[in-house]
């Protein structure tokens, strides 16, 4: 019998607009109710807020638990997906970055962005230069936690996307630091390891274990039957309710630098937005169909460049110039565009997977015919 496959649950047949209506339902609680809004934001570990922690927890977990170990096996011996990201991340996002911020925020919309700022350390910087520092920030912080709702919601290879986080996870580890110091041409920029180390137990690790055992448990206890058809069914809207719930709570504690920044937010969004559009096009459009990957794999290969770890990049700018920092501001209008430009990137590539070989999405557009680059079979 043919799989006619599921349809849509209103969460997700209008989440981008779930979205818009949590932005601005956490932006009006955060000015009707600031002190709740201060309260929660400082519950904290390590510059991590943890309700924030909480909600990105129950949005990892149901996507870890439907994740099939032997395929992260699988496509731990498949290099060149995982080759492909860490070439995007690390040797093209960063420069790309400073290069655009500069051009846009140091030139084009310079006389738009006067004044100076008192950062850490006593010295006094044009806001310009602060906010591109804080898109360095951004730049140099690949996503290695909701880049897993990105390629869930994208039918991207969880296995995959799973090892590519780990990896990513460790290698910012490493060059995060020398990276970020040679950018923002300072001598010395701290690593902020426990929040780096935090965020990869609490956003990965933890429901990684978790959701093992706990499919290891349900198929052993109930079988593999009654875990897809059913256990899977109700779990399914944890995941879009979690990160509903982390849109409420994030934009609640930022709002209202948000609000007093209007047209700087706007003028700082700009050369966000054409990073992560130009760097989602290079990996999905050009290099994967280059080098023949599913689409499947080219998804979540491609997403993780685009999206950040805007945890990390807040906490950096903090330690580095301070919370009220123009760099902190930056980092904050980062969180402010990645999540409707992501959901946008999914759409692109569920309209698209028919580009690539090796599409079995359950989509109309994947039942025309593959096409392939010229000469590719």
């Amino acid at each position: 019998m043919k799989n006619k496959g599921k349809k849509l649950s209103v969460f997700e047949k209008y989440l981008t607009l779930w979205v818009l209506l949590c932005i601005g339902a956490g932006i009006g609680l955060g000015k009707v109710m600031p002190d709740l809004a201060l309260k929660l934001d400082s519950l904290s570990i390590h510059q991590l807020s943890i309700p924030i922690a909480v909600c990105l927890f129950f949005m990892m977990y149901p996507i870890m638990v439907k994740i099939d170990f032997a395929e992260v096996l699988k496509a731990a011996k498949t290099p060149i997906p995982v080759t492909l990201t860490l070439f995007i991340n690390w040797a093209i996002k960063p420069f790309t970055m400073f290069l655009i911020a500069w051009f846009f925020l140091g030139y084009l919309f310079k006389d738009f962005l006067p004044g100076t700022e008192i950062v850490k350390g006593g010295q006094e910087v044009e806001l310009w230069r602060s906010y591109i520092a804080g898109t360095i920030l951004l730049g140099i912080a690949p996503c290695t936690a909701m880049v897993l709702m990105w390629s869930y919601l994208a039918k991207g290879n969880d296995g995959l996307t799973l090892v590519m986080v780990a990896i990513n996870s460790l290698t910012m580890l490493v060059l995060y630091a020398p990276l970020g110091g040679f950018l923002l041409g300072v001598n010395a920029m701290p690593i902020p390891w426990h929040t780096i180390l935090f965020s990869v137990a609490v956003y990965v690790a933890f429901p990684l274990v978790t959701g093992y055992f706990t499919r290891k448990w349900v198929i052993k206890s109930r079988g593999l039957e009654w875990f897809n058809e059913k256990f899977l069914h109700w779990l399914t809207p944890v995941s879009i309710v979690a990160l509903l719930v982390t849109l409420v709570l994030l934009f609640s504690f930022k709002g209202d630098i948000i609000m007093m920044n209007p047209l700087t937010i706007l003028w700082i969004s700009i050369p966000l937005f054409i990073q992560t559009i130009f760097i989602f096009g290079l990996g999905y459009f050009a290099l994967s169909r280059l080098l023949r990957l599913s689409y499947q794999d080219a998804a979540p290969s491609a997403m993780i460049g685009a999206s950040n770890h805007f945890e990390v990049a807040i906490a950096t700018a903090a330690m580095l110039f301070g919370l009220s920092s123009g760099a902190a501001l930056a980092t904050v209008v980062g969180v402010l565009i990645e999540v409707p430009l992501m959901l946008m990137l999914v759409s692109i590539c569920k309209k698209t997977c028919f580009l690539f070989k090796e599409c079995s999405l359950d989509l109309p557009q994947c039942n025309t015919g593959n096409k392939f680059l010229p000469g590719q079979q």
